[in-house]
């Protein structure tokens, strides 16, 4: 797995790399407006990337074996502070998802999306596959929809979004019936629907999306403005720092829409660059949970690269005008700490499964193989 390892961790580099340019290039005319220090925010994202580094590494020498017994805690941690959220948490743009830690704020959904990634499949590998919906809802259903309920109340679902996405890798990988998954999804679909209709805010998107010029000067002002970005950039841009839509008319330019300002600067060639990145991952993260022995290591593998791979497709499809938009930030390159040092945490886990892979099971899989091994031979010895 010596391929899959650099190349997932040489993919990752380079995204960071791209999105601290890129955040000093959305930010730096904004920030010296408000701050008088064009590389405001580029410090403050530079101290994330180098704190999410220095974690990656770190789980990269953590065997990731470890983290099954811990899955539980980690989930019920993080819901817990998705709760506090409600509570102490700082409100932003009507949006109630942050606790603010002194100078650093806290985004509780990232940690989620993380602890979910790692109970869903120690849950499963340990139990009976799923094989109605019964089962299925009890208790991977009932978690599921308990954190994807709290972080919609935020609300934030663009990160419940996410979350099923990876739910689904997990449950695919782990061996739960498709036809099953798919049952599932349409309901999940179906409850969707019913809660975007019933928000007039998520209407609003919705109605934006499918009649962009209808609502240009309001609801879909930010799809718009996004759309002309990417178009005034032409194949090769305009230039790095030479964008005009992040200064004047592109709202979260440096966040959801980081996507937009780069196409606008670095053109059509900057986008594909882009793509081709977490394409790399993508490639890597699925051979690496295809060559991994243990059951639970190769389901958390396919989750995590599901997740931080389906985010950059869910982020990239909106600013693009092919969904509409959520506000979920584009993994590596969007600003925002908490995003950032989670990613790069999963991105050590799955290092470390590369590492690990090639080593004998976990001992619980180890004790079932030698238990049904004794069984076939007592079977034949009776026949």
């Amino acid at each position: 797995m010596q391929l899959e390892f650099q190349l997932l961790a040489l993919a990752t580099l380079a995204l960071v790399a791209y999105g601290l340019v890129m955040v000093f290039s959305s930010t730096s005319a904004t920030a010296t407006l408000g701050h008088g220090n064009a590389g405001a925010y580029l410090v403050r994202q530079a101290i994330y990337a180098l704190v999410g580094l220095a974690a990656m590494i770190a789980f990269t020498r953590f065997d990731y074996r470890k983290l099954r017994p811990l899955a539980p805690s980690l989930l019920m941690g993080s819901l817990v502070l998705c709760l506090a959220a409600f509570a102490i948490g700082t409100q932003v743009n009507g949006a109630r998802r942050w606790i603010s830690l002194g100078p650093l704020s806290l985004q509780p959904s990232e940690l989620v999306k993380l602890a979910l990634a790692l109970w869903i499949p120690a849950r499963l590998v340990r139990h009976p596959r799923p094989q109605t919906m019964g089962e299925l809802a009890k208790p991977v259903g009932l978690m599921v929809v308990i954190a994807c309920g709290l972080i919609a109340a935020e609300p934030d679902l663009g990160t419940v979004t996410s979350i099923l996405v990876m739910v689904a890798a997990a449950l695919a990988v782990t061996g739960v019936p498709l036809g099953l998954i798919a049952r599932a999804y349409m309901l999940v679909g179906a409850v969707g629907v019913v809660f975007a209709l019933s928000e007039p805010y998520q209407r609003a998107r919705l109605t934006a999306f499918l009649h962009p010029m209808a609502s240009s000067q309001g609801s879909g002002y930010q799809g718009m403005q996004s759309l002309i970005g990417l178009g005034s950039g032409g194949v090769f841009g305009r230039g790095l720092g030479q964008g005009v839509q992040k200064i004047h008319f592109l709202p979260e330019a440096h966040t959801d829409m980081i996507a937009s300002v780069i196409g606008e600067e670095l053109g059509l060639i900057g986008i594909v660059v882009l793509i081709a990145f977490y394409v790399f991952f993508a490639w890597a993260g699925l051979r690496i949970a295809l060559a991994c022995h243990d059951p639970f290591g190769k389901a958390v593998a396919a989750s995590l690269t599901a997740l931080i791979c389906g985010q950059a497709a869910i982020n990239l499809a909106a600013v693009f005008g092919l969904l509409p938009l959520t506000g979920i930030t584009l993994p590596f390159v969007s600003y925002g700490g908490s995003s950032l040092v989670v990613s790069l945490i999963a991105v050590g886990i799955l290092l470390n499964i590369a590492v690990n892979h090639g080593k004998r099971a976990a001992p619980e899989v180890s004790d079932r193989r030698r238990r049904n091994s004794r069984a076939s031979h007592a079977r034949a010895r009776r026949r």
